[in-house]
C-alpha cells in the first residue's frame, strides 16, 4: 500500500511539475515593464534628474575654502638698500576663504525650477515608455491567443480526418468501397496533420515572442490565460480622444516639456542680472631670509595674521552677446517643444482613428461570420451526413471540411483583431489594461 502511495505521488509531482504556469495578461504586463531594458534606461534618467535637483539645491549653499604653499628662492635678488645680494628665502602662507551668494540675479532659482520641471518631463516620458511596453504586450498576448485558437481548429478538422480514416477503413476491409478511397482518406488525413503541426509552431513563436519582451529564457513552463471579453461596445473615437489628451503620458510630456523649456528661457535671461555676494577669509605667513634673523614661526603665525570681509558686486554690460544668443536658443528649444506636442497630439488622433475604425470593421466581420459559421457547419454537417450514406463524393466532402475550417479562421482572426484593438482604445481612453 505505502508504495502504490510513494509511486502515485511521484506521478502527481511529475505531472505538476510538468505542467505550464499560465500568466494574466496583467502579470505578462506588469513582469514586463519590470525587466524591460528601455524602461531601466529611463529610470537612470529619472535618476540623473533627481540629482540635478540636488545640485541646484546645493547653490544655494555657501563655500568654505583652505589653502596653503610653501615656495622657496635660490640666487642674487633685490636687497632693502637697491643692489642685488646672492639670498636664498622661503615663504610659506596659509588661508581659509569664505563665500556665500547674496543675490544671484535668480538663476539658481530658476536653475532649481528648470530642473524640477525637468525631472517631471523625465517622468512622463518613462511613463509613456511603460505604456509602450504594455501595447506591445497586450498586441502580442492576443496573437498567442489567437494562434492557441487557430491550432484548436485544424486539431478539430484532424480529428474529422482520422475518423473518416477510421470508417473507410472499416469499409475497405468489408469491400464495399475501393482501395484507392481510402489512400485518399489517409492523405487527407496527413496533410490536416500537417496543418496541426504548422499552427503548433504557430502558437510557439508567438509564445517565444512574447516570452522575449517579458525577458524569459524559455517557454518550456510558458503559457497564458483566456481572456474573458466577449462583444465589448466600442465608443467613439471622439470621446475617446478628448479623455486621451488629459491621461496619456506621451501627451503629458510633450507639455512638460514646454513648461521646462520656458524655465530654461528664464535661466537664461538670468544672465541680464547683477549679482552679489558675501566674502571673508582669514590667513597668515612665515618668511625666513637667509644671513638674517626672523622671528620664530609660532610668532610670525601670530604678527602676520589677517583677516578680511568685502562685498563683490558684478553687474554685466557687454558679454558679447553671450546672454541674448543663450535666450534666442532657449526659445528655439521651446518652438520645437511646441512642435513636438503637436505632432505627438496629430498621431495620437490618427492612431485613436485607425483603431476605431479597425475595430469597427473587425467586430462587423465576427458577427457577420458567426452567421456564416453556423451556416457553414449546418452545410458541413448535411455534406458529412449524405457523404456518410454514399449520396456525396469525398471531394465534395473535402471542401465542406475546408470551408468550415477556413471560415472558422476568419471569425477567429476577426475576433481577436477586434479585441485587440478595442483594448488598445481603451487604454487610450483611461491608461488602464
Amino acid at each position: 500500500m505505502k508504495t502504490r502511495i510513494l509511486v502515485f505521488s511521484a506521478l502527481l509531482c511529475a505531472a505538476i511539475s510538468g505542467m505550464a504556469r499560465e500568466w494574466s495578461l496583467e502579470e505578462c504586463v506588469n513582469y514586463a515593464i519590470e525587466n524591460n531594458l528601455t524602461v531601466k534606461s529611463q529610470e537612470l534618467q529619472v535618476k540623473r534628474g533627481e540629482l540635478e535637483i540636488v545640485q541646484a539645491k546645493d547653490r544655494f549653499l555657501p563655500t568654505l575654502d583652505a589653502s596653503a604653499s610653501q615656495s622657496f628662492n635660490f640666487g642674487r635678488g633685490l636687497t632693502a638698500e637697491n643692489t642685488y645680494a646672492d639670498r636664498n628665502t622661503s615663504n610659506f602662507q596659509w588661508g581659509v576663504n569664505f563665500n556665500l551668494p547674496l543675490f544671484q540675479g535668480l538663476s539658481e532659482y530658476r536653475r532649481l525650477n528648470y530642473a524640477k520641471s525637468s525631472l517631471q518631463q523625465m517622468l512622463y516620458e518613462q511613463e509613456s515608455t511603460k505604456d509602450n511596453v504594455t501595447l506591445n504586450v497586450i498586441s502580442q498576448y492576443l496573437q498567442v491567443l489567437y494562434c492557441k485558437e487557430v491550432e484548436e481548429s485544424a486539431r478539430s478538422q484532424a480529428d474529422y480526418s482520422a475518423y473518416e480514416v477510421t470508417r473507410q477503413k472499416a469499409l475497405a476491409d468489408a469491400g464495399k468501397i475501393a482501395e484507392a478511397d481510402l489512400y485518399d482518406a489517409e492523405a487527407q488525413a496527413a496533410q490536416d496533420q500537417l496543418q496541426v503541426v504548422s499552427a503548433q509552431n504557430d502558437t510557439r513563436t508567438a509564445l517565444v515572442n512574447l516570452a522575449n519582451l517579458l525577458r524569459l529564457t524559455s517557454i518550456d513552463d510558458f503559457d497564458v490565460l483566456p481572456l474573458g471579453d466577449a462583444e465589448p461596445l466600442i465608443p467613439r473615437p471622439e470621446s475617446i480622444y478628448n479623455e486621451a489628451l488629459s491621461v496619456n503620458n506621451s501627451i503629458r510630456g510633450a507639455r512638460q516639456g514646454i513648461k521646462a523649456a520656458s524655465d530654461y528661457i528664464s535661466v537664461a535671461k538670468a544672465g541680464y542680472i547683477p549679482t552679489l555676494s558675501f566674502n571673508a577669509g582669514v590667513g597668515s605667513s612665515f618668511y625666513t631670509v637667509s644671513g638674517f634673523d626672523h622671528e620664530t614661526f609660532a610668532r610670525q603665525m601670530r604678527h602676520n595674521m589677517s583677516t578680511y570681509l568685502g562685498f563683490s558686486l558684478r553687474i554685466p554690460i557687454f558679454d558679447g552677446f553671450s546672454t541674448r544668443n543663450s535666450v534666442r536658443t532657449a526659445k528655439l528649444q521651446k518652438y520645437a517643444a511646441e512642435i513636438e506636442l503637436e505632432q505627438r497630439e496629430s498621431d495620437l488622433f490618427k492612431n485613436i482613428q485607425l483603431a476605431y475604425y479597425q475595430a469597427k470593421g473587425a467586430r462587423e466581420r465576427y458577427l457577420t461570420s458567426g452567421v456564416t459559421l453556423e451556416k457553414t457547419r449546418l452545410s458541413f454537417d448535411a455534406t458529412r451526413e449524405k457523404y456518410n450514406l454514399g449520396r456525396s463524393t469525398p471531394a465534395e466532402f473535402e471542401q465542406a471540411k475546408n470551408n468550415l475550417f477556413r471560415t472558422e479562421v476568419s471569425r477567429i482572426q476577426a475576433h481577436y483583431e477586434y479585441l485587440l484593438r478595442y483594448r488598445i482604445l481603451m487604454f487610450y481612453k483611461d491608461n488602464k489594461i
